[in-house]
């Protein structure tokens, strides 16, 4: 199974999150995207940007941070964290 841990956060406090949960037999970059997508339709938000520098913590850490600048719209609060809680 695999789970993703969504988060937002406003002055260092968390406003809400989610926890994705995909078992299908799709590639784990599929399954991010999907799990983001999802996320983003439960928090009402526009899907965010993959910046160079958050790929790139992505990649190091299994969790990343979207901020103002992932986004087109503007958003009402500091930042959404994504971080993969499960995989197998």
């Amino acid at each position: 199974m695999f789970r993703l841990w969504a988060k937002v956060f406003q002055d260092n406090h968390l406003l809400r999150d989610t926890v994705i949960c995909d078992e299908s037999n799709d590639t784990r970059t599929h399954k991010i995207f999907h799990a983001l997508d999802e996320v983003c339709y439960q928090f009402d938000l526009g899907k965010p940007i993959w910046l160079e520098s958050t790929i790139q913590e992505f990649k190091r850490h299994s969790k990343t941070r979207f901020y103002q600048d992932n986004f087109i719209e503007h958003i009402e609060f500091d930042y959404l964290e994504i971080q993969v809680i499960e995989e197998d």
